[in-house]
């Protein structure tokens, strides 16, 4: 069976074809450059860029693959949660082209889709632990099997990556500003003591990152040597002889990363010593490509004899791969949507409404 992937949730337009759980190729054009000139992604903008290069990123991802766009079994988008407008340009071109080619049509949960995506790296096993961890969601979840999902804790304001999101911007980093956090982190020496861990002094599996975020804002406000100007590859600091407030800069950043992790950590265990049963351990979501979470992760999983399950950091951002791969799962249990499937924007839960065949069909019912 061979499914296209769809992803526009945010600001990536991206397209895949996955086929007997294998990629055969993918295509994104990023818009990171534009939305850094604003700190952030403006919603309007996104929608036109999407509405932009959905187009001919599918036709360049035909011609990279060597398919025929009629060879397409299942076309398989993002459906939500997301931005909307971003949402509708990638599903209303799903629906179009599924009608078009006689294809099943599948709108797949994108937070579902970043914790299946290991999967295309290596064998996943049921059930285990989901650990997504991105911009704007962080959630613990059972994942009983590719369809089913219990979430089991959650962000209650914001998420992990947002937190690092707004240190990069009272630093002064370019938007996005994990990747660069990271790299300043590698290079520093963290103090466990800087910043808070929150909310742990209770007995649940939810996260809360605000108050971090005013903890870090308050650091910086005390520390002038952390306020801008910035500037380089790594955000050196623009005078000269500044060595010393390079460092500072690179403490902050270990330091706050620890934080983070420690916190993710925490909740992590907690969530595996209330379900015994959990053996794997998925990490997902773009805050999965941070260094020292992936390493701490791995050693938690190493220490319960356990398995710690990361896909590669080209995975764990938003891409088509991940959408194609989790429609070609579900597809092959026979599961689809028909074409009024109703589209869900951030902030409203995805609902479980797709529809199973007993025998999988090629064509729209």
């Amino acid at each position: 069976m061979l499914c296209l992937g769809i992803e526009t949730s945010c600001d990536e337009t991206a397209l895949a074809l996955v086929e007997d759980g294998v990629l055969v190729a993918s295509v994104l054009a990023s818009q990171a450059k534009m939305h850094a000139l604003f700190g952030g992604v403006v919603p309007e903008l996104a929608s036109r860029e999407h509405y932009r290069y959905v187009g001919p990123l599918f036709d360049e991802l035909m011609a990279r693959s060597g398919k025929t766009a009629a060879a397409i079994d299942l076309v398989a988008v993002a459906r939500g949660p997301g931005l909307l407008g971003s949402l509708l340009v990638g599903v209303a071109f799903a629906k179009g082209l599924a009608l078009g080619l006689g294809a099943r049509f599948l709108g797949v949960n994108h937070l579902h889709a970043h914790l299946l995506a290991a999967g295309l790296e290596g064998e996943l096993s049921f059930p285990a632990l989901g650990v997504l961890v991105s911009g704007g969601h962080t959630h613990l979840c059972r994942m009983e099997s590719p369809w089913k999902f219990v979430d089991i804790g959650r962000t209650l304001d914001d998420a992990a990556g947002e937190a690092f999101d707004k240190l990069g911007k009272i630093l002064g980093l370019p938007y996005p500003a994990g990747r660069a956090i990271d790299a300043l982190a590698r290079e520093g020496v963290a103090d466990p003591g800087l910043f808070p861990r929150p909310y742990l002094d209770n007995d649940n599996l939810d996260f809360s990152f605000s108050g971090l975020k005013t903890a870090a804002a308050a650091h910086v406000a005390r520390n002038p040597v952390l306020s801008p100007p910035l500037s380089g590859p790594l955000c050196e600091k623009a005078e000269s002889g500044a060595a010393d407030n390079m460092q500072t800069l690179r403490d902050c950043c270990a330091s706050f990363s620890l934080a983070v992790v420690d916190t993710l950590c925490a909740k992590a265990r907690r969530a595996l010593d209330r379900n015994s049963d959990l053996k794997t351990l998925v990490l997902a979501g773009g805050v999965a490509a941070n260094s020292l979470l992936r390493q701490r992760m791995g050693d938690l999983m190493r220490e319960r004899g356990g398995t710690a399950c990361i896909p590669p950091a080209h995975l764990c951002t938003d891409n088509a791969a991940m959408i194609a791969y989790a429609g070609w799962l579900l597809g092959r249990e026979g599961f689809s949507h028909p074409l009024s499937m109703e589209t869900i924007p951030r902030g409203r839960k995805v609902p479980d409404d797709m529809v199973r065949q007993a025998t999988p069909g090629r064509r729209v019912s």
